[in-house]
């Protein structure tokens, strides 16, 4: 079974990790919304699924990982987008920091 992009059991995990990624210094609004509108659980194999939302690199195959969420949003925070740009990122792996790029 696939799980659907907002998967309700997800919910309280996903919003846990927003409150601990704020408790170590996140504060942009716009880089928390974009985590909270992305669905990790989508870009790692169904077998760490329950991981999702653990601020821990996760595998994604091919000895690679999906880097932990505090690290992105770290990124992404001091980027400051104000999202009129144009991004090029290279070796997107999972594809999950690009999402998160979309939505700011």
């Amino acid at each position: 079974m696939v799980a659907s992009p907002l998967a309700p059991q997800f919910t309280g995990a996903r919003r846990r990790l927003i409150d601990e990624l704020r408790g170590k210094g996140i504060s942009d609004l716009a880089v928390l919304r974009a985590l909270d509108l992305t669905p990790r659980h989508e870009f790692v194999p169904t077998g760490v699924r329950h991981r999702a939302y653990e601020d821990a690199p996760l595998p994604i195959g091919n000895g690679q990982t999906i880097s932990q969420p505090f690290v992105h949003a770290m990124y992404l925070q001091a980027l400051k987008l104000q999202g009129d740009e144009k991004v090029l990122e290279i070796g997107t792996g999972s594809g999950y920091q690009t999402v998160l790029l979309a939505h700011l």
